[in-house]
C-alpha cells in the first residue's frame, strides 16, 4: 500500500517556474477554450496536494493551474522569514501564471492564501478576473495580527516558535489539525493533513510563520480589488474566525457563504458544496451558453449504478433490471458505470452513459492497495476518498444535464453518502441495493481499527437517523439471518437488527437460474467433458487482486491430478489479469474474461474461488461443492460472507497459509470434488422480488 494514492487525474503539464531563487514546482491540467482556475497554496505545512476533491472536478470544467507554494512539497525552501513575507508569496502566484502561459485567472484560495490572492488581484488586476477565498487568515482585518504575534513569541502553548523547534512539533501538528477538522467523522482529512505536514521541517515552517506575522495589513489592498470575490467561511471555524471572512467580503465588496457547522478544511470535508460553489462563481465570471432540453411527454427513465468492484453487482443488477422491465416495459435504463461492469453491460446490449468516461476507475486504486491476496478492503475504501468525490461529481453533472425519474445505486457509495451529505441535490426517487451492512475491524487492526470502523458505522447511523427521506428504498439483497449479529462498535447497535429496521429484504439475487441434473449434463457435453473426466473451475473475480492465488492453484495441480485421475483444470483470470502473464501447466485451460462464467462453475465438479460473496452464492444455488479463501485483511469476505456461507451450509474455508502447501490444496481438492451437498436451497426470485421494490419508485 502506497503512502499516498495516485491522483484521480494525471496532470496535463509539470515543469517549475523560478522566482528571486526559488523553484516553484506547478501543475497544468488542460482544457482547451476554457477560463483558468489557478488553485493556490497555503500555508507550508501542507502542499498543493490538499486541493485532490477540487482538481478532478474542476479540471473537467475549466483549466486547471496548482503549485506548490515556496516552503512546501516540490518547490524550493529558502531560509529566513524575508522570504515568506505575504508580497513574496503574491509575486510567486504572478510567476506561475506567466511561466504556465496563463493570462487571466481566477485564485481559489485556502486560509493564508487569501491574503496572496489580494496582494495579486489589487497589484495585477488584469490578471485576475475572480477570487474565491475559503476560511481566510489574514488576522489583520480585525485586528488580531499584534497578539497573535505576541503569542508566537512567548514560550506558552503549542502555537509558538520553540515549542516547534525543541522537540513539540509533532503535538502541535496532531493538536493543529484536529482543531482544524473539528467536524465529527474527520478522521481520513486529519490523518492525510498529519501526513502531509511532516514533509516539512519545523525550521521552515517557523519561518514561514515569521514571514506573515511580520507582513502588513492587507486591508488597503482589499479595497483596491475590483474582480468579483466569494468568500466561504465555517461558522465552527476554531483555527481563524469567521468574522475574518465577514470583514474580507465587506472591503472587497464580495458575497459571503457561512457553512454552518463547518471548520476550517471546509473544502476537504465539505467538498461537494465547495466544488459547486466554486464552478457556480467561475461560470458567473466567465458566463458560457447552456443548452436546455425539455420534452413533454417521454418514457420513464433510471439511471443504474453498479459497484465495479468485482464483476457479481453486475450480474445481479442485470437480471434485476431484466424484472423491472417486465414491469415497466416503456422503462429506459442508462448505466453510469466503469471497468469492468462494462464488459458484462456492452454484450448484453445495454446503454453505458457517456459520462462514465470521466469516472475514475475503483478497481485500478483497489489493485493499487492490494498485496499477495491481501486486501485491507476497509483501509483502502477511506483511501478512496478523491476517486468517491471525483465520481460523485460525474453523477450530480449528468442528473444537472437531464432528468431521470429513479437512480439505483448497487453499493455505489459515492452517491449514497454525499447526497446524505447534501440532500438538496435529490430531485429524483433514490434506492440504495447492498448485501453487507456494517464495517467491521480485522483482529489485528487493534485498537485503532475498532474506533475507526466504528466511527464510519455511527456516521452512516446518523445520517440515516436524520435524513430518511434521501433513500426512498434500502433494499438487502439476502435475508434477515444473512446478515452478521455483531455490533456496529462499542456502545452502538447490533447489525442485524438496525438492518432489519431500516431495509426490505429482496433474498438473494444470483442473476441466473441454475441448471438441474439434464441441463448439467448438456452444458458438460457443451464443454467437451467425457464422463470420466472431472472439471475444476478456478476463478478470481474482476478485479486484479487475485493473481497470487491463481499461481498456488496452478502449483498444486500436479499433485491434485495424480490423486484425481481425469482431472482438468480451468482458470479464469477475469478481466483484469493478463491470461499470458500465468505460467502453463498441463491439463489446464488458462481463460479471460468468460461472460457465460455461471454455466461453467454450474458444470464443474469442484471450484476454488476466493472469498467473493457472489461467486460462492453462484456456486451455492449451483450446489456444487467449493473451496474459497478470503482475501487476508478482506472484513467483508471474512465475516460478512462467511457467516452467510455457513448459514447455506455450502463450500470449505481454507487460508491463504493453508493453500501454500500445494499438497495440502491438492488433497482438499480431491476431498471435495464431486462430493454431495446438502447446502439450504438459494430462492430464485430474489431479482423479481427486487425489481417489485423498486417499481413502486417510478
Amino acid at each position: 500500500m502506497n503512502a499516498e494514492p495516485r491522483p484521480v487525474r494525471e496532470a496535463d503539464r509539470r515543469g517549475h517556474a523560478e522566482r528571486a531563487g526559488v523553484r516553484l514546482a506547478f501543475q497544468v491540467y488542460d482544457n482547451p477554450g476554457k477560463p483558468t482556475v489557478l488553485l493556490m497554496p497555503t500555508w507550508s505545512i501542507v502542499p498543493s496536494r490538499f486541493w485532490k476533491t477540487q482538481v478532478p472536478y474542476l479540471a473537467r470544467h475549466f483549466r486547471v493551474v496548482t503549485f506548490d507554494g515556496r516552503g512546501s512539497g516540490d518547490s524550493g525552501r529558502p531560509a529566513g522569514s524575508e522570504s515568506y513575507a505575504d508580497s513574496e508569496c503574491a509575486a510567486d502566484a504572478i510567476a506561475v501564471m506567466d511561466a504556465t502561459d496563463t493570462e487571466q485567472a481566477v485564485l481559489v484560495a485556502l486560509s493564508r492564501g487569501d491574503a496572496w490572492s489580494v496582494l495579486a488581484a489589487a497589484h495585477h488586476p488584469e490578471r485576475v478576473t475572480g477570487i474565491v477565498a475559503i476560511g481566510p487568515a489574514s488576522g489583520s482585518l480585525i485586528g488580531i495580527q499584534e497578539q497573535e504575534r505576541k503569542a508566537w513569541e512567548s514560550a506558552e502553548g503549542k502555537y509558538n516558535r520553540q515549542y516547534w523547534l525543541n522537540g513539540g512539533y509533532d503535538d502541535f501538528v496532531d493538536w493543529f489539525f484536529a482543531r482544524m477538522f473539528a467536524e465529527p467523522h474527520s478522521t481520513k482529512q486529519i490523518e492525510d493533513a498529519v501526513r502531509w505536514a511532516h514533509e516539512i521541517e519545523p525550521a521552515t515552517l517557523v519561518d514561514t510563520t515569521a514571514g506573515r506575522l511580520s507582513s502588513a495589513s492587507i486591508e488597503d489592498d482589499c479595497r483596491k480589488v475590483r474582480c468579483p470575490v466569494l468568500v466561504i467561511h465555517g461558522t465552527d471555524d476554531r483555527v481563524r474566525p469567521h468574522a475574518i471572512g465577514e470583514r474580507l467580503a465587506e472591503l472587497t465588496g464580495g458575497s459571503l457563504v457561512l457553512v454552518d457547522g463547518a471548520g476550517h478544511g471546509v473544502h476537504a470535508r465539505d467538498p461537494v458544496r465547495i466544488n459547486l460553489l466554486i464552478k457556480e462563481f467561475v461560470d458567473r465570471v466567465h458566463p458560457v451558453a447552456r443548452r436546455t432540453r425539455t420534452s413533454r411527454t417521454r418514457p420513464p427513465r433510471a439511471l443504474y449504478l453498479s459497484s465495479p468492484i468485482g464483476l457479481g453487482h453486475a450480474r445481479r443488477d442485470l437480471a434485476i433490471a431484466s424484472e423491472l422491465r417486465k414491469i415497466h416495459p416503456r422503462l429506459q435504463i442508462d448505466w453510469l458505470a466503469q471497468h469492468p461492469v462494462t464488459e458484462l453491460l456492452g454484450p448484453a446490449g445495454e446503454r453505458v452513459h457517456p459520462a462514465s468516461e470521466w469516472l475514475a476507475n475503483e478497481s485500478s486504486h483497489v489493485e493499487d492497495d492490494a498485496g499477495e491476496h491481501d486486501l485491507h478492503v476497509f483501509e483502502t475504501f477511506r483511501r478512496l476518498d478523491s476517486v468517491l468525490v471525483n465520481n460523485f461529481m460525474v453523477f450530480n453533472d449528468v442528473l444537472d444535464a437531464e432528468r431521470y425519474d429513479l437512480v439505483i445505486g448497487d453499493e455505489a457509495w459515492d452517491v449514497d453518502y454525499f447526497l446524505h451529505e447534501n440532500p438538496e441535490l435529490k430531485r429524483f426517487s433514490f434506492a440504495w441495493l447492498t448485501d453487507f451492512v456494517g464495517w467491521l475491524p480485522m483482529p489485528d487492526g487493534g485498537a485503532r481499527e475498532q474506533c475507526l470502523t466504528a466511527d464510519y458505522n455511527l456516521d452512516m447511523i446518523e445520517q440515516r437517523a436524520r435524513l430518511r427521506r434521501v433513500r426512498d428504498r434500502s433494499v438487502f439483497v439476502g435475508n434477515p439471518d444473512d446478515v452478521v449479529s455483531l455490533p456496529f462498535g462499542e456502545g452502538l447497535p447490533a447489525i442485524r437488527e438496525w438492518t432489519e429496521q431500516n431495509f426490505d429484504f429482496s433474498g438473494y439475487v444470483t442473476g441466473f437460474d441454475p441448471p438441474d441434473e439434464r441441463e448439467r449434463a448438456a452444458l458438460r457435453r457443451r464443454l467437451g467433458l467425457r464422463q470420466d473426466e472431472k472439471l475444476c473451475v478456478v476463478t478470481v473475480g474482476g478485479s486484479g487482486v487475485g493473481e497470487s492465488l491463481l499461481r498456488r492453484v496452478l502449483d498444486a495441480v500436479p499433485a491434485a491430478t495424480e490423486r484425481v485421475p481425469g482431472l482438468r483444470f480451468l482458470v479464469v483470470t477475469g478481466p483484469r489479469i493478463d491470461p499470458d502473464s500465468l505460467p502453463s501447466r498441463g491439463g489446464v485451460e488458462i481463460r479471460g474474461y468468460l461472460p457465460d462464467l455461471p454455466r461453467h462453475l454450474a458444470a464443474c465438479d469442484l471450484a476454488v474461488v476466493q472469498g467473493g460473496l457472489t461467486t460462492c452464492m453462484e456456486l451455492t444455488a449451483a450446489r456444487r461443492p467449493f473451496i474459497f479463501v478470503p482475501l487476508r485483511h478482506h472484513f467483508e469476505q471474512n465475516f460478512h460472507v462467511r457467516h452467510r456461507l455457513e448459514r447455506y451450509g455450502a463450500g470449505r474455508c481454507m487460508t491463504y497459509d493453508e493453500v501454500a502447501d500445494r499438497d495440502v490444496l491438492a488433497a482438499a481438492m480431491a476431498e471435495e470434488i464431486g462430493r454431495e451437498v446438502g447446502y439450504r436451497e438459494v430462492e430464485a426470485d430474489g431479482a423479481a422480488r427486487a425489481a417489485a421494490l423498486l417499481a413502486e419508485l417510478l
